[in-house]
């Protein structure tokens, strides 16, 4: 049978199969953060199997409350640092290295095509843009990847959506993935995974392949893919280039992971790109979603722009054109997260900070604690946020708060008129 590029991974990576439709694997990966992780570790702890099936392949950071906010939370991340420490797991991010998660991973190095890669992050299918199996788990199935390095899947069936014709000035991937949720339904991808194919993916740039891959589980899905090109092997050249003679030899051995020409796909959805403008979510679920327009003049009382949808430095460049000479309105407050310590630089080096600040935004470090309400940017009851993050559900960002997802081009014309706006990048 032909295959799709989930089958391919599971099939070179399964160990068993204790039933029908489903496989052990073995992972290539174990990424970790201090939320889900600790428990994971204590309970191997209380069951006297404080191991790790190997260190070099299990990468952890502190990144969901940093600095910690309380006393749980820095119970949280001494949970995790001395794990690590006791363990010599050596890529381990704390505070000062740290950012989040699903763009610091993929930064360094640590995803590639045709990888197994398991966390306790339900965003963890960001990883798929580079053609790998990326999952979302549970505590159970965490402990068993720590400690083994292995995970039970059920044999994914795969949805292909082919994005055709050409994105139009001033609509960007948030507001292609957004449009795609709508269309499928928060349900409409369960248990499956969706293939991102077609030439707008061909022409996007990694980071807009992540916030694809990030989202996909809004429609359910347990992983997005994208497949691997050579805009992959050149995001990835700077670690891949002791393994390889020349990019040309990597991008044939990534091709092994591509889908095979009669693959069988349960959808095969064709999209036309040209036909979307900027969107934007209302209500509380991501698949509530409206054109941008229809929204127009609805009033929000906090701007956020950054988590590990939308704080990469493509994101951020979007955002400080907007902004650039503009002051936000006096009726919001503004914040900007980059997602990473080198996202943070690098927007420093090109005087982004400086216009994210002279507009009237708040810069903190790499976080996630505003995206789940945790920290850095939380809700008031009845408040509502313009935000470029990826989950909408109600109190979200706090309780009894309701949150607009959007791109980062939006949210920065929103900060400016004080309301849901378009940008001006976007001809309409």
């Amino acid at each position: 049978m032909e295959k799709t590029t989930a089958q391919k991974i599971f099939e070179a990576h399964r160990i068993d199969t204790p039933a029908e439709g489903v496989s052990v694997l073995s992972l290539d990966r174990v990424f970790c953060h201090e939320i889900t992780t600790p428990i994971a570790i204590n309970d191997l702890v209380e069951k006297g199997k404080d191991r790790v099936f190997d260190a070099s392949k299990i990468k952890a950071v502190i990144d969901h409350v940093t600095p910690a906010k309380d006393s749980k939370t820095a119970e949280q991340g001494k949970t995790l640092r001395e794990w690590a420490r006791r363990h010599g797991i050596k890529d381990f991010f704390d505070i000062g290295a740290n950012g989040v998660c699903h763009a610091l991973f993929p930064e360094k190095g640590f995803v590639r095509p045709g990888f197994t890669i398991i966390m306790g992050d339900s965003h963890t299918c960001t990883h798929g843009a580079f053609g790998a199996f990326a999952a979302g788990v549970g505590t159970t199935d965490l402990e068993v990847g720590i400690l083994k390095g292995v995970c039970t899947m059920r044999s994914p069936e795969t949805i292909r959506i082919r994005i055709n014709g050409a994105l139009r000035e001033g609509v960007y991937a948030k507001d292609l993935i957004l449009a795609i949720i709508k269309m499928l339904t928060v349900n409409g991808a369960t248990d499956k995974v969706i293939e991102f194919a077609g030439p707008v993916v061909d022409a996007m740039s990694m980071e807009s392949r992540m916030t694809l891959s990030n989202m996909a589980v809004e429609a359910g899905a347990t992983c997005g893919i994208c497949y691997p090109d050579r805009t992959t092997v050149q995001y990835l050249w700077p670690f891949i280039k002791d393994e390889f003679a020349t990019p040309e030899a990597a991008l044939k051995e990534y091709s092994k992971w591509l889908p095979d020409a009669d693959a069988e796909y349960v959808k095969d959805i064709a999209v036309d790109a040209s036909a979307v403008e900027p969107m934007v979510t209302f209500n509380y679920k991501p698949d509530q979603v409206k054109p941008v327009r229809e929204m127009e003049g609805t009033p929000v009382n906090q701007i956020y722009i950054g988590s590990c949808t939308n704080g990469r430095i493509e994101d951020l460049r979007i955002a400080a054109s907007i902004l650039k000479g503009k002051k936000i309105s006096p009726k919001v407050r503004a914040i900007v997260s980059p997602a990473t310590p080198k996202i943070f630089e690098q927007a420093l080096d090109e005087g982004l900070i400086k216009i994210f600040m002279e507009a009237g935004f708040c810069v903190t470090n790499p976080t996630c604690g505003a995206c789940l309400g945790m920290s850095n940017g939380v809700l008031a009851k009845g408040e509502s946020c313009a935000s470029t993050t990826n989950r909408n559900f109600n109190g979200r960002m706090g309780k009894g708060g309701m949150v607009h997802l959007m791109s980062p081009a939006t949210a920065a014309a929103t900060a400016i008129a004080g309301h849901i706006t378009n940008s001006p990048l976007f001809k309409s």
